[in-house]
Protein backbone atom coordinates (compact mmCIF):
# COMPACT_ATOMS: atom_id res chain seq x y z
CA UNK A 1 0.00 0.00 0.00
CA UNK A 2 1.57 3.45 -0.85
CA UNK A 3 0.79 6.18 1.72
CA UNK A 4 0.02 9.61 -0.05
CA UNK A 5 -0.74 12.92 1.03
CA UNK A 6 -4.45 12.39 0.90
CA UNK A 7 -6.14 11.04 4.46
CA UNK A 8 -2.88 11.19 5.93
CA UNK A 9 -1.89 12.60 9.14
CA UNK A 10 1.32 13.03 11.70
CA UNK A 11 1.15 11.94 15.08
CA UNK A 12 4.03 13.70 17.92
CA UNK A 13 3.57 10.98 20.82
CA UNK A 14 4.59 12.10 24.27
CA UNK A 15 8.46 13.72 23.10
CA UNK A 16 8.56 15.03 27.19
CA UNK A 17 10.86 17.21 29.05
CA UNK A 18 11.31 14.73 31.77
CA UNK A 19 10.83 11.46 28.65
CA UNK A 20 13.08 12.65 26.26
CA UNK A 21 16.87 12.49 28.58
CA UNK A 22 16.49 8.82 29.49
CA UNK A 23 15.95 7.62 25.79
CA UNK A 24 17.73 5.35 23.67
CA UNK A 25 20.04 7.55 20.70
CA UNK A 26 17.89 10.76 21.56
CA UNK A 27 20.28 12.55 19.81
CA UNK A 28 19.30 10.76 16.42
CA UNK A 29 15.91 10.65 17.94
CA UNK A 30 15.66 14.28 18.08
CA UNK A 31 17.27 15.10 14.43
CA UNK A 32 14.67 12.64 12.46
CA UNK A 33 11.90 13.84 14.62
CA UNK A 34 13.02 17.20 13.40
CA UNK A 35 13.56 16.07 9.47
CA UNK A 36 10.05 14.19 9.90
CA UNK A 37 7.76 17.26 11.06
CA UNK A 38 9.02 19.66 8.98
CA UNK A 39 8.75 17.56 6.29
CA UNK A 40 5.58 16.57 6.94
CA UNK A 41 4.97 20.40 7.69
CA UNK A 42 6.31 21.42 3.77
CA UNK A 43 3.82 18.35 2.75
CA UNK A 44 1.06 20.18 4.09
CA UNK A 45 0.27 17.15 6.30
CA UNK A 46 -2.01 17.97 9.39
CA UNK A 47 -0.38 16.80 12.60
CA UNK A 48 -1.30 16.11 16.14
CA UNK A 49 0.28 16.20 19.64
CA UNK A 50 0.07 14.40 22.41
CA UNK A 51 1.29 15.32 26.05
CA UNK A 52 1.35 12.33 28.78
CA UNK A 53 0.51 13.65 31.94
CA UNK A 54 2.06 16.98 31.64
CA UNK A 55 2.30 17.85 34.92
CA UNK A 56 4.50 14.81 36.23
CA UNK A 57 5.96 14.78 32.78
CA UNK A 58 6.75 18.14 31.21
CA UNK A 59 6.29 19.94 28.00
CA UNK A 60 7.00 18.34 24.77
CA UNK A 61 10.61 19.73 24.38
CA UNK A 62 11.58 22.64 23.31
CA UNK A 63 13.42 21.27 19.87
CA UNK A 64 10.14 19.71 18.71
CA UNK A 65 8.17 22.56 19.64
CA UNK A 66 9.81 24.88 17.22
CA UNK A 67 9.00 22.36 14.45
CA UNK A 68 5.19 22.65 15.32
CA UNK A 69 4.90 26.37 14.99
CA UNK A 70 2.62 26.86 18.02
CA UNK A 71 0.55 23.41 17.64
CA UNK A 72 -1.65 22.62 20.58
CA UNK A 73 -1.15 19.31 22.61
CA UNK A 74 -4.16 17.22 23.63
CA UNK A 75 -3.48 15.97 27.17
CA UNK A 76 -3.80 12.05 27.99
CA UNK A 77 -3.20 10.26 30.92
CA UNK A 78 -4.27 6.64 29.44
CA UNK A 79 -0.80 5.42 27.10
CA UNK A 80 -2.64 4.83 23.76
CA UNK A 81 -3.68 7.93 22.38
CA UNK A 82 -6.79 6.29 21.09
CA UNK A 83 -8.28 6.32 24.67
CA UNK A 84 -8.15 10.00 24.71
CA UNK A 85 -11.30 11.20 23.05
CA UNK A 86 -9.41 14.44 22.01
CA UNK A 87 -7.30 12.39 19.71
CA UNK A 88 -9.77 10.64 17.90
CA UNK A 89 -11.81 13.34 17.52
CA UNK A 90 -9.26 15.95 15.88
CA UNK A 91 -7.94 12.61 13.00
CA UNK A 92 -11.74 12.53 12.40
CA UNK A 93 -11.88 15.94 11.81
CA UNK A 94 -9.19 15.97 9.28
CA UNK A 95 -10.42 12.46 7.93
CA UNK A 96 -6.91 10.96 8.26
CA UNK A 97 -6.63 7.25 7.64
CA UNK A 98 -2.97 6.68 7.67
CA UNK A 99 -1.72 7.98 10.41
CA UNK A 100 2.25 8.86 10.43
CA UNK A 101 3.66 8.14 14.21
CA UNK A 102 6.66 9.27 15.77
CA UNK A 103 7.33 9.38 19.45
CA UNK A 104 8.32 7.85 22.86
CA UNK A 105 7.90 5.50 24.00
CA UNK A 106 8.19 2.37 21.44
CA UNK A 107 6.75 -0.51 23.63
CA UNK A 108 4.34 1.77 25.71
CA UNK A 109 2.41 4.60 24.34
CA UNK A 110 3.17 4.20 20.58
CA UNK A 111 2.75 1.06 20.52
CA UNK A 112 -0.53 0.97 22.22
CA UNK A 113 -1.83 3.79 19.95
CA UNK A 114 -0.47 1.67 16.71
CA UNK A 115 -2.60 -1.16 17.77
CA UNK A 116 -5.55 0.51 18.64
CA UNK A 117 -5.79 2.64 15.35
CA UNK A 118 -5.14 -0.45 13.40
CA UNK A 119 -8.41 -2.48 15.36
CA UNK A 120 -10.32 0.93 14.67
CA UNK A 121 -9.74 0.58 10.52
CA UNK A 122 -7.11 3.06 9.95
CA UNK A 123 -3.44 2.49 8.79
CA UNK A 124 -0.74 3.33 11.21
CA UNK A 125 2.81 4.20 9.35
CA UNK A 126 5.73 3.91 12.53
CA UNK A 127 8.42 5.66 11.77
CA UNK A 128 11.19 3.95 13.31
CA UNK A 129 14.06 5.87 13.25
CA UNK A 130 11.50 8.46 15.06
CA UNK A 131 10.36 6.48 18.13
CA UNK A 132 12.59 5.33 20.92
CA UNK A 133 12.70 3.96 24.54
CA UNK A 134 14.43 3.70 27.30
CA UNK A 135 15.87 0.22 26.18
CA UNK A 136 16.90 -0.65 23.03
CA UNK A 137 15.29 -4.15 23.74
CA UNK A 138 11.90 -2.81 24.34
CA UNK A 139 12.45 -1.02 20.93
CA UNK A 140 13.45 -4.96 19.07
CA UNK A 141 10.42 -5.76 21.39
CA UNK A 142 8.28 -3.27 19.82
CA UNK A 143 9.04 -4.12 16.36
CA UNK A 144 8.27 -7.80 16.80
CA UNK A 145 4.50 -6.40 18.26
CA UNK A 146 4.81 -4.59 14.78
CA UNK A 147 5.23 -7.33 12.44
CA UNK A 148 2.84 -9.57 14.69
CA UNK A 149 0.34 -6.57 14.27
CA UNK A 150 1.05 -6.41 10.50
CA UNK A 151 1.34 -2.37 11.41
CA UNK A 152 3.37 -0.99 8.65
CA UNK A 153 7.26 0.62 9.42
CA UNK A 154 9.31 3.08 7.62
CA UNK A 155 12.43 5.58 8.02
CA UNK A 156 11.47 9.51 8.28
CA UNK A 157 13.66 9.70 4.52
CA UNK A 158 11.53 6.82 2.89
CA UNK A 159 8.25 8.44 4.25
CA UNK A 160 8.77 11.82 3.41
CA UNK A 161 9.63 10.74 -0.30
CA UNK A 162 6.97 8.36 -0.84
CA UNK A 163 4.85 11.72 0.36
CA UNK A 164 6.40 13.72 -2.17
CA UNK A 165 5.82 11.12 -4.62
CA UNK A 166 8.33 12.82 -7.70
CA UNK A 167 11.07 15.18 -8.11
CA UNK A 168 9.05 17.37 -9.99
CA UNK A 169 6.86 18.28 -6.65
CA UNK A 170 7.08 21.37 -5.67
CA UNK A 171 8.26 20.55 -2.77
CA UNK A 172 11.09 18.03 -3.80
CA UNK A 173 14.37 20.73 -2.96
CA UNK A 174 12.98 21.19 0.59
CA UNK A 175 12.36 17.74 1.13
CA UNK A 176 15.76 16.72 -0.27
CA UNK A 177 17.60 19.10 1.58
CA UNK A 178 16.22 18.29 5.37
CA UNK A 179 17.33 14.27 4.46
CA UNK A 180 20.67 15.43 3.21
Amino acid sequence: MRITRENTAGLIIDIQERLFPVMWKKTNLLKNCNILLRGLTALHIPLVLTQQYTKGLGDTIPEIQSALSGLHYIEKREFSCCDEPGVIEKLEEINAKNIIICGIESHVCVQQTAIDLKNAGLNPVIIMDCVSSRKPDSIEMAKERFRFEKIMMASAEAILFELTRSSASPEFKTISKLVK
